[in-house]
């Protein structure tokens, strides 16, 4: 596996790939990869010639700066695991090579109601920093493919309106939210939490999956009532919002006239650490 870590040695590198007609999947982190990040490489893996994967903690999408300042940072085990999985070439910039000091980072898109509501209302400003670090990524790499999981759902929302908007030459490829055994949603925030509160977190999942079997039988503001009454059952489990959403608008829907579309995401704070998920209602 080869390890760039500016842009030039990077485009340089995918030019001479490209000029020989392979193809590109590319899978964008911000590292401390868990199992999640390393099925969607192995995916990139047998779908394309050659596999990119970058590491970057995107300063400009954390409103916090306590939160950007705790993400963990384990390049040096990331890279051996990206290797034993397939990757072929990882770029790590630092914050400099992809924000130069003389500029600032624009990106003129609207994005509608997309990232005003559940992680945008809550995290003013997160999705247009991760807009604007995902379109800086494709420029550098120009894949084929680029490779995203369904736990983001809403960040998986913004970055293909921006595909559209745009007309970036890339196709998304949402791939399925990687659970652990007791259903907790793998991510790399996973590792803050104790021993108490890891054994509290799959009860968000418990009660997605407990959301989704009332589906139809419950009106829905009942229905998103009694799952933030239960997760809160718990005092160590604060809940930031739980919606019952369109799957392409994200808007909260009031009635079960549209079922097929209908999907449950929720931000649930465990400690000091901030846990998503979602799951489809009707699949």
């Amino acid at each position: 596996m080869k390890l760039f870590t500016t842009i030039s040695e990077m485009q340089n590198y995918l030019l001479s790939q490209r000029a020989e007609g392979k193809s590109i999947g590319f899978v964008p982190t911000m590292g401390a990869l868990h199992q999640g990040h390393l099925t969607l490489v192995n995916r990139s893996h047998t779908e394309n010639d050659l596999t990119a994967c970058s590491i970057f903690v995107n300063p400009i999408q954390f409103n916090n700066r306590e939160d950007l300042e705790k993400y963990p940072r384990t390049l040096n085990s990331d890279a051996k695991l990206l290797e034993a999985h397939g990757c072929d070439v990882l770029f790590a910039p630092e914050a400099a090579e992809m924000y130069p000091e003389n500029e600032t980072p624009f990106l003129d898109i609207e994005f509608g109601m997309l990232d005003k509501v559940m992680e945008g209302k809550f995290r003013p400003g997160h999705f247009r920093g991760v807009a604007i670090v995902v379109k800086r990524l494709f420029d550098i790499v120009q894949p084929s493919r680029a490779y995203f999981g369904k736990k983001d759902f809403q960040q998986l929302a913004i970055i293909n309106h921006m595909v559209k908007s745009l007309s970036i030459p890339v196709e998304i490829i949402p791939c399925d939210t990687v659970r652990e055994p007791d259903g907790l949603a793998m991510s790399s925030r996973n590792m803050r939490l104790t021993i108490t509160e890891r054994n509290l977190a799959p009860k968000i999942y418990e009660i997605l999956l407990n959301v989704k079997n009332s589906v139809g039988k419950i009106p829905v503001p009942e229905l998103r009532e009694w799952a933030i009454k239960k997760i809160e059952e718990d005092p160590a489990l604060k809940v930031e919002y739980f919606e019952i959403g369109d799957k392409d608008s994200l808007m909260p829907i009031v009635h079960w006239n549209h079922k097929q579309q209908a999907m449950a995401f929720t931000a649930v704070l465990l400690g000091n650490v901030r846990l998503i998920d979602n799951v489809e209602l009707f699949s």
